[in-house]
């Protein structure tokens, strides 16, 4: 849904920006489409192909799509169909393991309600498996998320609401996908727990944040595991606000340093605020705004490069029509670099994502609803 504002962006420099701005090139359209291309997720592997995924409606119903860049994002392979269903097949994430495998997880509506699927490329997106269910359940299984660890297991997690109401669950496995370990239920609550986002650190911890509405509002709430998946510590809730908390997003560096990026309303729009810790999320230090705007800023995503910079991409309604921006943390540094506009269209540029790769470039990919329906486009930044 559009949302439309009628006030100028202002920019924010609350802290003094000690990084440079980052350089990006221009943008490319990676889709042409008849109908709606949009949730867009990416990744990188080793090599430093760039892997799309997204949901595509020129079917008649939403089925997964899949395109790669063999060369940093310079030029692109042809689009792949990945789904042929009878019902909707939405909201992919992806990931990359060391060998250059492609994983990538969804929903689908086919079996009567919304269920977990799972896909494998063993040779970087030139072939794939066939597809894998990995829920069956009595209620919704929806906004599947994925990671792969350093020794290369894949962990999902995603909001079912066979309990009454929605819950986190979790499964693993360590085999490339080959076999799937049982599923695990991480939270237990009387308000609906969604949007789960997950990362994983050193020592294969796995890290999870997701919101939940129990306390009359939604609020951020996080989940560790310290040995892959195995075993997990307290759910500890992350934000206590007046207004809503949606769409947490979450990176984590070798050095279990950790960030957490949402959107909250209490200023009375929603801006982004963030959450650190410096030891694997044992303690968290207090919540920091990152935004100031006239609009809304929605839909943060975050990366962090090898150095431990993070990255965080959003859409901002604030000139009318949401736009895409950018601030940037340097390792070691307590400030923020200016925002970045990224784009200008006179329609809407929304659900972004991001990777960055090893030698530090930044990829995005977003939906642009500028052609006449959603297409997804693609930035590269260093």
């Amino acid at each position: 849904m559009k949302r439309m504002g009628t006030m100028i962006l202002v920019l924010g420099l609350f802290l003094s920006a000690q990084s440079a701005l980052a350089d990006w090139g221009a943008a490319r359209r990676l889709t042409w489409t008849a109908d709606a291309s949009d949730t867009p997720a990416m990744a990188v592997d080793t090599t430093g192909s760039v892997h799309v995924a997204w949901s595509d409606y020129t079917p008649g119903n939403p089925e997964i799509y899949y395109k790669k860049s063999g060369d940093g994002g310079l030029t692109w392979g042809a689009v792949k169909r990945l789904t042929w269903t009878s019902g909707d097949s939405f909201a992919p994430a992806i990931g990359t393991d060391s060998g250059n495998a492609v994983h990538v997880v969804w929903y689908d509506s086919t079996p009567g309600d919304n269920e977990i699927f799972y896909r494998k490329s063993p040779d970087g997106g030139s072939t794939w498996g066939a597809a894998k269910r990995l829920t069956w359940t009595t209620g919704e299984s929806v906004f599947p998320g994925i990671a792969i660890d350093a020794g290369d297991s894949i962990h999902v997690v995603w909001s079912d609401a066979a309990p009454g109401n929605a819950d986190v669950y979790y499964r693993q496995s360590a085999d490339g996908g080959s076999t799937w370990g049982a599923v695990t239920r991480l939270s237990w609550t009387l308000g609906s727990s969604q949007t789960p986002a997950l990362a994983t650190g050193p020592g294969n911890a796995v890290h999870i944040v997701w919101i939940d509405d129990t306390p009359g509002n939604p609020e951020v709430y996080y989940r560790r595991s310290g040995d892959g998946g195995a075993a997990w510590e307290a759910v500890e809730r992350l934000t206590w606000t007046s207004g809503k908390s949606y769409s947490p997003a979450l990176v984590v560096r070798s050095s279990n340093t950790i960030y957490v990026i949402w959107e909250d309303d209490t200023p009375g729009n929603y801006e982004l605020h963030y959450r650190r810790s410096g030891d694997g999320g044992a303690t968290w230090a207090t919540v920091q705004r990152l935004s100031w705007t006239s609009g809304d800023s929605v839909s943060p995503t975050a990366a962090m490069d090898s150095s431990g910079a993070v990255h965080v991409v959003w859409s901002d309604y604030s000139t009318g029509n949401p736009d895409l921006y950018y601030r940037s943390r340097p390792a070691g540094s307590a400030t923020w670099s200016a925002t970045q506009r990224l784009t200008w269209t006179p329609e809407d540029s929304a659900s972004p994502a991001m990777a960055v790769d090893g030698s530090n470039f930044i990829h995005i990919v977003w939906s642009d609803y500028t052609p006449g329906n959603y297409e997804i486009y693609y930035r590269k930044g260093s």
